[in-house]
């Protein structure tokens, strides 16, 4: 009797369970699984939802989220007119979605060009994109009832109901041409359209696509497919056909102020950026690429963008790199996706366009996701650190979010820290807060140059009292404008720094392309960080090399691309199933005791 009742409870919490999955699909709100570096504001961003949303659904979201934690996201598009989000629950397939929802599955894999048969699991969330409104709905529904849609197949033999896809035909387009499209044979085609052996094709006719001949059996009495498709095979036939780029078509649009109005050093970067992607166009064209380059002056200003996006031949590129401003991005983002153009964003981390658009490059990571990727090596770089905060109160706050997270991280991961302030550091309180058995790591609050010159000479001092103490300093990317200044203190005190953008200018790489530079315009680089002309060049290089290399698949191949970079590290990837790229490489440079400057490479 005891062993019966068990059985009645599990069967009762399993149906609590199952409904309680349905319940987030159906009563307006859907669960988003928290990945590493998400914040509010880009989960927000993705659902196009405010962050008062999601905290009104997810009290105390406000004050802190983990990774790995789930979040009701209110859903708030509704009705077959419109777009919804929905989360993979256990036992849906990309056949029973299409069924749910009445679209089909390359309508799903085109709305979510980040899903694939090996990420398609429990806890996901993909777009569902709209019913269509035409006969396309129509048709479908005919489909999926088994019927034969009378408008569409006027011969005797009636329309089979195992339709993979519905296929508008459009001008130009043969029989050949659209089979190839969908990987099938022609024959498979028109037996599945069998009024194609007496009539002409015409445009805007609808097209019953198959399943491939060995995927699906003969459709028995009752109008059932006998097999239903697999995800794999689904995905597989909803891949786009492999496409080569002979001549790659690039923009760049940039605030070069020809005109003479705006900033002055703003323009000097931005046309040292166009000289360093210049060298690379010549490099590659050395090696047998073409490549038609167009390039616009954005000024400083929205309404030039329109003028430009006006422009008939801006349509036919390949991709697309700019704007600098972040005002400027938003535009250009919706243009580039309505006409299928990958956009590079080179300069800012602000906005929020990457969330949804899948056709954005994002070299400048957004901070949340740049502090997640430091958070991690740090924290394994320095397991067994003591690491201790110092702040030298030169009134910078910029880094305060990322110290916050930082020693939120610490306190997950078991590693002790500490702090110190203002006139309290001294030698002597500093020796008083280190530990003789294990790392000691200083980490400034700021990332200021006037707090590096408040805290070396307390820590040189510190270092030379103490030499059997392990010491390092940790700091930020801003550091590398002031070695100059600071060198020889960055080697004794076994210094590191964290950045998305390093050179050295010893490597030969660097010391190449300084002396190429030098010799193509008559100058050197500003030194500035990053440098423009590096950036320019390696941007320009990494994705006109992909589109040579990879062409419409370069979004496969991503690291594929064999590069090297002088400055700029790439580590692409998707922000979620149907927006773009951002980029999440992180070094560490370590100046050590032994003066060796050495870039740690992070996997």
């Amino acid at each position: 009797m005891k062993f019966i009742r068990t059985l009645y409870l599990i069967a009762a919490l399993s149906a609590s369970s199952t409904g309680m999955m349905a319940q987030t699909q159906s009563s307006g709100y859907f669960l988003h699984t928290i990945t590493k570096g998400q914040s509010l504001y880009s989960i927000a961003s993705m659902y196009n939802v405010t962050t008062g949303d999601i905290v009104k659904m997810n009290p105390g979201s406000d004050l802190k989220i983990k990774a790995g934690e789930t979040l009701k996201i209110p859903q708030k598009n509704s009705g077959a007119a419109q777009q919804v989000f929905h989360t993979i629950q256990a036992g849906e397939t990309l056949y029973k979605l299409t069924q749910r929802y009445g679209v089909t599955a390359q309508r799903i894999c085109q709305a979510n060009p980040g899903l694939s048969a090996e990420n398609f699991r429990i806890g996901q969330v993909i777009v569902i994109p709209a019913k269509a409104t035409d006969s396309e709905e129509v048709i479908m529904n005919e489909v999926k009832a088994g019927q034969t849609p009378p408008a569409v197949a006027t011969a005797s033999t009636p329309l089979k109901p195992n339709c993979r896809d519905m296929h508008k035909v459009a001008r130009k387009e043969t029989i050949f041409s659209i089979s190839r499209l969908y990987g099938i044979t022609e024959a498979e085609l028109i037996a599945a359209n069998p009024e194609l052996r007496t009539e002409k094709l015409k445009k805007g006719k609808f097209l019953c696509i198959p399943y491939a001949k060995d995927t699906t059996a003969e459709t028995p009495a009752g109008n059932t497919p006998a097999v239903i498709p697999t995800d794999d095979q689904l995905f597989n036939e909803s891949k786009k056909e492999t496409r080569k780029i002979s001549t790659i078509k690039a923009a760049v649009m940039l605030p070069f102020m020809a005109d003479g109005k705006g900033n002055r050093d703003e323009q000097t970067r931005m046309v040292e950026y166009y000289e360093g992607f210049l060298m690379a166009v010549n490099s590659l064209k050395e090696k047998g690429a073409s490549i038609d380059l167009y390039a616009y002056d954005t000024h400083n200003n929205t309404s030039s963008i329109k003028t430009i996006l006006d422009r008939s031949e801006l349509k036919s590129m390949d991709i697309i790199f700019g704007p600098a401003h972040p005002d400027q991005v938003k535009p250009v983002a919706e243009f580039a996706r309505k006409n299928n153009i990958r956009l590079v964003v080179p300069f800012t981390s602000k906005g929020s366009e990457v969330f949804n658009n899948p056709a954005i490059y994002q070299i400048n990571t957004p901070q949340s996701y740049l502090y997640s990727e430091v958070y991690e090596h740090f924290t394994r770089k320095f397991t067994t650190a003591n690491v201790i905060f110092l702040d030298a109160e030169d009134g910078d706050k910029d880094k305060a979010d990322f110290i916050k997270g930082l020693k939120e991280e610490l306190k997950s991961k078991h590693i002790p820290f500490t702090g110190l302030k203002g006139e309290n550091i001294t030698p002597e309180s500093l020796k008083g807060v280190m530990n003789p058995t294990m790392d000691n790591v200083f980490i400034p609050t700021s990332g200021t140059n006037v707090a590096l010159i408040k805290l070396l000479p307390q820590l040189i001092v510190t270092s030379r009292d103490n030499p059997d103490y392990r010491m390092q300093l940790f700091g930020y990317p801003e550091w590398q404008t002031y070695t100059h200044d600071h060198l020889a203190s960055f080697y004794e005190l076994d210094t590191y720094f964290y950045s998305s953008f390093y050179t050295n200018n010893l490597f030969p790489e660097a010391v190449q392309f300084s002396s190429a530079y030098r010799k193509w315009y008559s100058k050197d680089m500003l030194n500035s960080f990053p440098k423009y002309g590096m950036l320019g060049f390696d941007t320009g290089y990494f994705f006109l090399k992909g589109l040579s290399q990879y062409g419409n698949k370069l979004e496969d191949k991503l690291d594929k691309v064999a590069v090297t970079p002088i400055q700029t590290g790439f580590k692409f990837e998707r922000v979620n199933n149907w927006g773009g790229f951002i980029n999440r490489k992180v070094f560490f440079v370590h100046f050590t005791k032994d003066f060796e400057l050495i870039k740690l490479d992070f996997e």
